[in-house]
């Protein structure tokens, strides 16, 4: 990847510090770590997490995401989430309004149901494209198990903290059960259909039903 170079960093924007923790450590139970991960679950609600291992696989979802959204429109299109509730698939961008005025969004995303990457090679809930289906094995699926292994590791740390029987949240997180859970991969449309103005929001709000979420930024790519 080509060197990057960044503009200064607005002094006008607010901006929280937040804490780094160290997954290895998590791992070995250390005491002084699971209460860093502790404030930081019940104070921020967010925190670096460094030494997770999944740099490679992260670095592979990236590059899938990357190929997908330089697929035609049409083609990606054939994959595209519907109106019938699915959060699955492709979302074009413009095809959800960010405020009350109707501004529309100006993000495009693929979304890959973690009952699909359990089931592969076999179709638990959709099909996506060429570009998803080529890095099942070697990039998608193992990413996926090894970001319900650390998501559930820091389910477990924080069920222990919380005084819960042995379990109860991992009892919830069964990794084969039917759930709603997805991995997705979205970035700023090129297309010169939609108008994009950096300065408004380009991203409708969410309200996200994940106990723990597993978040990443590229410079290039966009979020994942």
């Amino acid at each position: 990847m080509p060197e990057l170079s960044f503009p200064p960093f607005p002094d006008d924007v607010p901006t929280h510090p937040l804490l780094v923790v160290d997954y290895e450590l998590i791992l070995a139970r250390d005491v002084h770590e699971v209460d860093k991960l502790w404030n930081a679950a019940t104070q921020l609600g967010f925190w670096y997490l460094k030494n997770h291992g999944v740099d490679e696989e992260v670095d592979g979802m990236f590059d899938m995401g990357k190929k997908t959204m330089e697929l035609p429109l049409e083609e990606k299109m054939r994959f595209e989430q519907g109106d019938e509730g699915m959060s699955f698939g492709y979302k074009a961008a413009g095809a959800n309004a960010v405020d009350a005025t109707g501004r529309l969004d100006t993000v495009e995303f693929i979304n890959i149901a973690k009952d699909d990457a359990f089931a592969w090679p076999k179709q638990a809930r959709r099909a996506y494209p060429s570009t998803v289906n080529e890095r099942m094995d070697s990039t998608i699926v193992p990413f996926v198990k090894k970001s319900l292994e650390i998501n559930n590791t820091i389910l477990d740390v924080l069920n222990d903290k919380l005084g819960l029987p042995f379990g109860t949240f991992l009892a919830m997180h069964e990794a084969r059960d039917w759930k709603p859970y997805g991995f997705r991969v979205s970035g700023e449309t090129s297309s010169a259909a939609i108008e994009v103005d950096v300065d408004v929001v380009s991203l409708s709000s969410i309200i996200d039903w994940e106990d723990c979420k597993f978040l990443f930024r590229d410079p290039i790519v966009g979020n994942m």
